[in-house]
């Protein structure tokens, strides 16, 4: 080729070009085919916007749904606290109230006897007083009638005298001292009321005969009257005894009541505490019921709500990804059509004014323009095979040679099967782009969702775990409490059985000592009864044996106290015993019932646990074997998404990631679209050169 041919060759090959590229601007297909694209671009960016929307949602789903799953399993719990609360609590009260019951009833019995006790001793005291008053008087009146008799007989010539030995009994001697004013008559009076209920009760040693007639002996009057006054004097002592010993026994029974009444009422004001204390707590835990009930139902409303919202959502979004699909789809065999079969019609319709490269280069004389632009472009597809290593270009590069030796040679298109391949290879990388592409989502969807499934998984079982362990615990915690409560009971019972045992010791003893007691008791009082009526009415005794029997009366009446106040003791420590007993009995019953109480729920609560326990291992490890299987499709995933080498007979080059096969094959697209439009250009000079031809024959015919 000439300098000059060269140099019109790249005239023309610069001028085809800038037409080339205004008419791919003006092109209507090629704006079609960048709507078209622009659409796919849009609808992918919708999808993955789409999909992004619908993972952030489902994990949303998930962890609410776990949350308030946690939250109801929570809330039963709560609730079977609360009612294991309000049982025990209302097992309590019925004890307190049972307790108040029957210390009210011990308390008013007790408040009944004191006060009858009282009332008696009243009444005691009252006749005690009257009977001492009117004994002290006699005893007064007596004493002094003696003194006056002693006087008057000393007196041996005075009228008085005379007229005490003339009475022939005691009424005429006590009027005789009246009329002598030695006593007044109402001492009179008194002592002849003493003396006949003397007689009346049976007494014949007053010193008076039958008849209470006065022999007028020498002495005699003053000896009946100091009869009567050591019968009045002895019945005297023989009352104040009596009202000591019943006034000993009284202050014994009324202090053992009144410390009844005292332990009792404190007793009861205790029991009133606990029972509104026991009733507060109930009231609170029905009160905590209720509320963990209403919130119950709520979660699991809110449960049931969040389930169907949660399936709407993803119905909702699979049926846009499979309609997004469906369009996708449209649209690329759209694309492909409008490639493959307007290939032609665009050429003839939107070329360079439809002159060919050949042509003008014919017209020009530059006849090699054709095999230059051919061997421009299998030289850049063989240029780009060796710089991206790939077979499959090297082969389209020799099919391109082959293709145009055998159209040349058979004389027809040199143009139109080389464009085609290449066409075909520009098709095909843009579909494994779009293929790869479509992997990359489906990779990154898919390794996103696995990942956050793993980490939901290990975050669920480490919650379990956290569970299991508060709830070994608290197991563990109840069923020592359990043990304690059990071992607690096992010494309570042996505390009251030997309660019990020392009890009926101390109440056998206590019946001997009374027995006893109560036996010397009345050998006293009949030695003393024997003695008295001895000394009473035998005068021989009244010699020197008079004053050692007084003496052994004395004794035996301080031995009568004695005893008397010491079985009245005996009395009020066993009162004191049996009460002591029957309190810290009650106590022990009480505290059982609570303590078996205890045991009861305590068992329950740990048995709901255990059984909680194996529910939660169980979840774990189901969880355990889902996060295993989501572990095991995230190695498959890594094999297949993480790195792969490259498609197109890269064997034995390093692997290649998403981002490098994108810009590979963007290098590959784009140098096989340049080889394509050298093609084009020089087919569109030799159809210009073919048609410029024909015109010039139609000249040359028209001229000849």
């Amino acid at each position: 080729m000439s300098p000059m041919s060269a140099v019109l060759l790249v005239a023309v090959a610069a001028s085809a070009s800038t037409q080339t590229a205004r008419a791919s601007e003006a092109n209507p297909i090629g704006k079609v085919l960048q709507l078209l694209t622009d659409l796919q671009a849009k609808i992918i960016g919708e999808g993955e916007a789409s999909q992004k929307a619908y993972v952030e949602y489902s994990e949303w789903c998930e962890e609410r749904s776990k949350n308030l799953g946690f939250d109801i399993k929570t809330e039963k719990s709560d609730a079977a606290s609360s009612k294991a609360t309000i049982d025990e609590e209302s097992a309590l009260i019925d004890s307190l109230s049972a307790k108040i019951e029957s210390l009210a009833a011990d308390i008013a019995t007790d408040e009944a006897d004191l006060g009858a006790a009282t009332a008696i001793r009243t009444r005691e005291e009252s006749d005690f007083a009257a009977e001492e008053k009117e004994l002290s008087e006699i005893v007064d009146t007596l004493s002094r009638a003696v003194s006056i008799l002693e006087k008057e007989m000393a007196k041996t010539g005075s009228a008085s005298m005379l007229q005490l030995k003339n009475a022939g009994s005691l009424a005429q001697v006590l009027s005789t001292l009246v009329q002598g004013t030695a006593i007044s008559s109402e001492d009179a009076s008194r002592l002849t009321a003493f003396v006949q209920n003397q007689a009346s009760d049976g007494e014949d040693d007053v010193g008076a005969p039958a008849g209470a007639v006065y022999t007028g002996q020498s002495g005699g009057i003053i000896q009946t009257l100091t009869d009567l006054l050591e019968k009045a004097q002895a019945q005297l002592a023989e009352a104040r005894s009596t009202e000591t010993t019943n006034v000993h026994n009284f202050e014994m029974m009324a202090q053992g009541l009144k410390d009844e009444i005292k332990f009792g009422k404190k007793e009861m004001a205790e029991a009133k505490k606990s029972l509104a204390d026991s009733s507060g707590k109930k009231a609170a835990a029905e009160g905590d019921l209720a509320e963990t009930s209403k919130a119950l139902a709520g979660d699991v409303s809110t449960l049931a709500d969040l389930h169907q919202n949660c399936l709407t959502y993803a119905q909702n979004y699979e049926a846009e990804t499979k309609s997004r699909g469906e369009e996708l789809n449209a649209i690329a065999e759209a694309k492909k059509v409008i490639s493959s079969q307007t290939v032609g019609a665009e050429g003839a319709t939107y070329g360079l004014d439809q002159v060919s490269f050949a042509q003008l280069g014919r017209r020009s004389g530059l006849s090699s323009q054709a095999d230059l632009a051919k061997f421009e472009a299998v030289r850049i597809v063989r240029k780009l095979a060796q710089n991206q290593h790939s077979t499959a270009l090297a082969q389209l590069a020799s099919r391109m040679s082959s293709a145009i030796h055998a159209g040349s040679s058979a004389g027809e298109d040199p143009f139109g099967k080389v464009k085609g391949l290449i066409a075909d290879m520009i098709e095909k990388l843009e579909s494994e782009a779009d293929a790869d592409a479509t992997h990359k989502a489906y990779c990154d969807k898919e390794l996103a969702e696995s990942n956050e499934k793993k980490s939901d998984k290990n975050a669920e079982i480490a919650k379990l775990s956290t569970k299991l362990d508060q709830m070994s615990a608290r197991s563990a915690q109840l069923k020592s409490e359990v043990a304690a409560l059990e071992k607690a009971l096992a010494e309570l019972a042996a505390s009251q059985a030997e309660m019990n045992k020392m009890r009926a010791d101390e109440n056998a003893a206590f019946k001997q000592n009374k027995a006893d007691m109560e036996q010397g008791l009345e050998g006293v009082k009949m030695a003393l009864r024997v003695l008295n009526e001895y000394y009473a009415k035998d005068d021989k005794a009244h010699g020197a044996a008079e004053g050692a029997g007084h003496g052994i009366i004395g004794l035996l009446e301080v031995i009568e106290s004695d005893f008397s106040q010491a079985l009245a003791e005996f009395i009020s420590v066993e009162d004191t015993a049996a009460a002591t007993y029957d309190k810290q009995s009650k106590e022990n019953e009480i505290e059982k019932t609570t303590k078996d109480q205890d045991v009861k729920y305590k068992n329950k609560e740990a048995s709901d646990l255990d059984k909680a326990i194996a529910e939660a291992s169980s979840d774990r490890a189901g969880v355990q074997t889902e996060l295993e299987a989501v572990q095991e499709y995230l190695d498959s995933l890594a094999a297949q998404c993480i790195t792969t080498g490259g498609e197109l007979g890269t064997e034995g080059h390093n692997a290649e990631t998403y981002e490098m096969r994108v810009a590979r094959r963007a290098q590959e697209v784009a140098g096989l679209k340049q080889a394509l439009t050298i093609l084009e250009g020089e087919a569109v000079l030799l159809q210009s050169k073919r048609s410029e031809r024909r015109v010039s024959l139609r000249g040359v015919r028209a001229t000849q």
